[in-house]
């Protein structure tokens, strides 16, 4: 038996890794630095490769490839989204990635990434809602309490500095789920019978409903001057929560509009309705809110960029722990042109 050099090992991040590094540095700490490196990463925007995700779409579901480079890393996630996993057990989403060396092509860092993709998706939300949402912000509506709404609701605390959290859901099992999650979070948890009663007196509306189908959770006559729309649940072809109506008085901030006309609420509109990309905001080159009766919309579907940053920053906590496994991935012959040699000496 070989016994693999340092070049065959790569670091291997497990659910079970993962979940102790959140705890090691603290679930707010975490989504504050996961949204740190979110936001750096959409500041140097115009470095990366951009293109669309790759899908393949099933009536129950799809299954994505999610790739992107700096120039110097390059990174990718495999993701799936099948709403009816739930009633079989399973979990809506389930993803994993890969850091690699652009210059080797050898690959840096494989890990996890249901738990990741959970936490930078509320990481990013409220990034974008700490620029784009009414200053002063105390409360959120959160309609959808499925897999992400605890961790949505959490990071607008840390990040946003919400204090009041809203819910609704359609199955009162999932609202009293995320009650009981979040009793102790420091939140004030608010369990509604509406979606219209878990908006009332809130400046933040998030939508994160898991149908694979044309939907409205929003209706136009439910959305007030001046709230700022966090809408995550549309994330493919046919998927949308919001009423048209909404989408035309609102001001929508996008990831990558090449993405999200295909995939989010403006899916709904013409090719050529204008929207603002998040990174032009904080690059100062386009305006965030201008003004307090404005309607902010984040049209969010996930961008690949976002699961690169997620990637790095666990890449750079894990350095000096335990919190991975180190994983005989790659080959590695004496002579890297020997390939077959290394097989034949493998032999029992």
């Amino acid at each position: 038996m070989l016994t693999p050099s340092d070049k065959a090992l790569v670091p291997f991040v497990s659910v079970d890794h993962m979940m102790q590094l959140i705890h090691h540095i603290g679930i707010e700490d975490a989504l504050k630095g996961l949204a740190d490196y979110i936001e750096a990463d959409f500041r140097r925007w115009e470095l990366f490769d951009k293109s669309p995700r790759v899908a393949s779409h099933s009536p129950e579901g799809v299954i994505e490839l999610m790739p992107t480079s700096d120039g110097e890393v390059y990174g990718f996630k495999y993701v799936n989204g099948h709403p009816k996993n739930t009633a079989d057990g399973l979990q809506t989403v389930t993803a994993f990635g890969l850091l690699a060396d652009v210059a080797t092509g050898y690959p840096v860092l494989l890990s996890e990434m249901t738990m990741l993709t959970a936490m930078r998706t509320a990481a990013t939300s409220a990034l974008v809602a700490r620029v784009l949402a009414p200053k002063g912000a105390t409360t959120m509506a959160m309609i959808g309490n499925g897999a992400q709404s605890e961790f949505q609701s959490i990071a607008m605390k840390a990040i946003v500095g919400i204090d009041t959290v809203r819910l609704y859901d359609v199955d009162t099992k999932a609202t009293a789920k995320c009650a009981a999650n979040l009793a102790n979070s420091g939140l004030t948890v608010v369990s509604c019978d509406s979606a219209q009663e878990a908006i009332e007196g809130a400046q933040i509306l998030t939508t994160c409903t898991a149908d694979k189908q044309y939907a409205t959770i929003l209706t136009d006559n439910m959305v007030g001057a001046g709230v700022h729309i966090n809408a995550i649940g549309g994330d493919c072809p046919g998927k949308t929560e919001l009423a048209p109506a909404i989408l035309t008085r609102s001001d929508i901030f996008v990831e990558f509009p090449a993405q999200t006309r295909i995939e989010g609420e403006i899916q709904q509109l013409a090719p050529d309705h204008p929207v603002t990309e998040f990174w032009e905001v904080l690059s100062g080159a386009k305006p965030g809110r201008t003004s307090q009766s404005q309607i902010t919309l984040f049209d969010s579907v996930g961008f690949a960029t976002e699961d690169f940053s997620a990637l790095r920053y666990v890449r750079d906590q894990i350095a000096g722990t335990d919190y991975f496994h180190p994983l005989d991935l790659l080959a590695d012959p004496d002579d890297p042109r020997d390939l077959f040699g290394m097989l034949q000496r493998a032999k029992a």
